[in-house]
């Protein structure tokens, strides 16, 4: 059911719109129930028009220093993110209006402008796409003094939420047991892809550059996604098993992407691993099409064994089985999609590698089951009518 008339502003800080497809598919779900929807959101590469309307949102964006990779530079970051978001949000309030403020985390810092708003009668949702002081503990590891004002932010913010969604079960608990929210108020809200959108293309194998075999990662590249260790299983493959004929495809970007680059040098990887950067979706489609077996090395850390990347329900769309190391969330989404590593062992995720590209049944087999399961139970459609009912409560008279 539409709410013709109830206005909407989301609050993304750490990447752009449309970029975020996470944001996109709720904010365009919104639209098509009938809400008015604004987002703010950070300038990024190919986004940099400071104000644009897409699909009847209008979406105003701000600069942001470089993205943190210090203390320091976090609070950088997020300091100038919170000035430019109330900036904006005033400005959203002058030419459209809102009635609800719908913040994405990180950082849990956006419960400041929701609670000045709810002095005016404004509802605040929270939005928890990352559990911050896990976060925190797998970049810098170690806890202190800053994590313990990161975990009080999350109280906070939680406390400030008329309605919480979160991204599985796992998030969901935090949320009650650790956020002391009401369950009737926490709603799960997967981030699953929109099929009507994310949806196979046909291989390309000039993209494997003559070798045999492509094996595909995308995803952000910081210290807590594991590439480390998935450049070091790389390393096993080629100079302990022989093996000379995989290449293997780095999708994405971020604050490790020359560090990475360098140690594959380090590691005399470099001939059979490609960094491609940010890329087009259509590029990204043709490679993860073209790859044989797609890869998730997240390590294994509390952040990474509670939470869902969205990575493996991509994968997982597109009929591609899957090797990632053994975590809580990563092994509720992907079932019998994946073969699963001893946790932060590099030698058996490369075993798991070989394992599967001898197999190419096996490889058929589990490409179906993800593709499946995605289609009957996780595809962004479910997770839409999850989101609309939670506009439901939090508008309920």
């Amino acid at each position: 059911m539409g709410s013709p008339g109830k206005r909407v502003l989301i609050i993304v800080e750490n990447l752009p719109v449309p970029f975020d497809k996470r944001v996109w598919n709720e904010a365009t779900t919104l639209s098509a129930a009938g809400y008015t929807v604004s987002v703010i959101c950070p300038t990024g590469k190919g986004y940099e028009l400071r104000r644009e309307v897409l699909d009847n949102i209008a979406i105003y964006r701000h600069p942001l220093p470089l993205e943190g990779s210090s203390v320091f530079g976090y609070f950088r970051e997020y300091a100038a993110a919170l000035w430019w978001e109330f900036l904006l949000s005033v400005r959203v309030l002058r030419e459209r209006g809102f009635d609800v403020i719908h913040a994405c985390n990180p950082p849990d810092l956006i419960f400041i402008i929701g609670s000045f708003y709810k002095l005016f009668g404004k509802k605040f949702l929270f939005d928890h796409h990352d559990i911050n002081p896990e976060l925190y503990e797998a970049k810098f590891g170690r806890k202190g003094m800053f994590y313990r004002i990161i975990v009080l932010l999350e109280r906070w913010t939680f406390k400030a939420a008329d309605i919480s969604l979160a991204t599985n079960q796992s998030y969901r608990d935090i949320a009650i047991n650790r956020g002391g929210m009401n369950p009737a108020n926490v709603y799960i809200v997967r981030s699953g892809p929109n099929l009507d959108k994310f949806h196979p293309v046909a291989p390309r194998e000039e993209l494997k550059r003559g070798f045999s075999y492509l094996v595909g990662y995308v995803g952000v590249m910081g210290k807590q996604e594991g590439l480390d260790y998935l450049l070091r299983a790389v390393q096993c493959i080629v100079r302990e098993k022989g093996r000379s004929d995989i290449l293997f495809v780095l999708i994405g970007s971020g604050t490790e992407f020359i560090t990475l680059q360098k140690y594959a040098e380090e590691l005399g990887v470099g001939g059979v691993v490609r960094f491609t950067g940010r890329i087009s979706d259509d590029e990204l489609m043709a490679y993860l099409c073209t790859a044989d077996v797609c890869v998730n090395p997240d390590i294994a850390t509390p952040m990474n064994d509670k939470s869902t990347m969205n990575k493996i329900m991509e994968y997982m769309a597109l009929g591609k089985p899957i090797v990632q190391f053994d975590l809580t969330e990563g092994r509720r989404s992907a079932g019998d999609a994946s073969l699963y590593a001893r946790k932060n062992d590099a030698e058996d995720f490369a075993d798991k590698i070989l394992e599967l590209l001898a197999d190419p049944g096996r490889r058929a087999d589990m490409g179906n089951l993800g593709k499946n399961r995605v289609e009957q139970e996780l595809a962004w459609t479910f997770s839409a009518a999850v989101l609309l009912k939670a506009y439901a409560n939090i508008f309920a008279p």
